[in-house]
């Protein structure tokens, strides 16, 4: 068999933007309306001009049908363009029986778009419209009705160009997202492996030093003996109380990677980014917490806001730690999906209080508070500022 139809829909609507299988399903039916300008043109013409124009569409369409449907659900990497030109061989066929059959046609340059290139996409639309032109020609039918395929074809191509590009852009920033996430943590666990090093290596040296003179005292003064054995205790808690610190370090991983990925998300689909950071010392919980918090609030700006600019500001305020993200986006009513909800729950875990304020037209603010956690210290320096204009 030429074409087998997918069964693994999961993947296919994974990598087409729909929300799920039904959706994705439901967008290829509505697609096949145009189709039935197909059926009713020997109506609007008249049937007697087209008399023998029943069983050739019957049968291409059912063709078609496979065909479309097999190019629609195709597996990832799979090629469009056999299938398309048979598409249009229907139409080239079934044209002088049926001259609404030129819909054909203008679902072949709707997958066109799809080809490996934007140049090869480009002259086979080219190629089966000029073909067309010629058959509609030699059968002498009015140009006016030949406009539907030369007009609407070409534009259909090109907006599933723009969308095929705008794909292979989100592609690209997601890519982007997980470098930077994915660097952000090696450059934290070389920070921490040098840290463990400088650390681990005098403290080890120095106790390795007492127990060797500890043993060398032993048979000669217990006393002086004891006293090398409590240094060793006292050098070897020290050590772990650092080490614990340099641990807690790994704190600072997750927001770093967000507000870098936040402002990389921002200005790739040209939305100003600014924050204000103060240099607050956070448990890993809390600080994952509002990493994630940060993440879905920023996704939701770049897809529904339609904001030019967004601000995020984290510092402590009267006791509080204060994280606060605005955007200059539409605003409006706050219908609450499973993005706010598990926002709402990851916030209330830590104890922090989640409050969001959006009027229309004027954008959107999100603040959470939660109270400053007991080892943070004030900033010791002004905020770390960073801005994108």
């Amino acid at each position: 068999m030429l074409f087998r139809f997918n069964t693994d829909l999961q993947k296919v609507y994974a990598r087409s933007g729909f929300s799920s299988v039904t959706d994705m399903r439901t967008y290829a039916l509505l697609n096949l309306i145009w189709s039935f300008f197909i059926l009713t043109s020997p109506y609007q013409a008249g049937t007697d001009k087209f008399p023998h124009w029943l069983w050739p569409t019957a049968l291409s369409y059912v063709v078609f049908l496979y065909l479309y449907l097999r190019l629609f659900f195709r597996t990832e990497g799979e090629s469009v363009i056999g299938a398309a030109l048979v598409i249009a061989a229907l139409g080239f066929i079934v044209i002088p029986f049926n001259p609404g059959a030129q819909g054909y046609l203008i679902y072949t340059c709707s997958f066109f778009a799809f080809a490996p290139t934007v140049r090869q996409a480009v002259r086979l639309t080219a190629a089966v419209l000029a073909v067309f032109a010629l058959e509609w020609y030699l059968l002498g039918f009015p140009w006016e009705y030949a406009l539907c395929a030369l007009v609407i074809g070409p534009v259909v191509g090109c907006m599933n160009l723009i969308y095929r590009r705008n794909q292979q852009r989100n592609a690209e920033i997601k890519l982007s997202h997980e470098e930077v996430r994915r660097l952000a943590a090696l450059a934290e666990r070389e920070r921490i492996g040098r840290d463990l090093h400088d650390l681990l290596g005098h403290t080890l040296s120095l106790i390795a030093l007492k127990a060797e003179l500890a043993n060398k005292l032993f048979e000669r003064d217990n006393l002086a003996a004891r006293r090398e054995i409590a240094d060793v205790e006292r050098v070897a808690r020290d050590a772990l109380a650092q080490v614990r610190r340099a641990v807690t370090g790994i704190r600072a991983a997750g927001l770093a990677a967000e507000l870098a990925s936040a402002k990389l998300l921002c200005e790739s689909n040209g939305i100003r980014f600014a924050c204000e950071i103060a240099d607050v010392a956070l448990p890993v919980e809390i600080e994952t917490a509002l990493a994630m918090t940060l993440r879905e609030a920023v996704t939701n700006i770049q897809r529904h806001a339609q904001a030019t600019c967004a601000q995020i500001a984290l510092k402590p305020e009267e006791g509080k730690l204060v994280l606060r993200i605005e955007d200059t986006g539409r605003g409006g009513a706050i219908v609450p999906g499973n993005g706010l909800t598990g926002m709402r729950e990851r916030l209330n875990a830590i104890g922090a209080e989640l409050r969001v304020h959006s009027e229309r037209g004027r954008g959107t603010r999100l603040c959470v508070s939660l109270p400053l956690p007991e080892h943070a210290p004030e900033p010791v320096a002004a905020p770390v500022r960073q801005a994108a204009v």
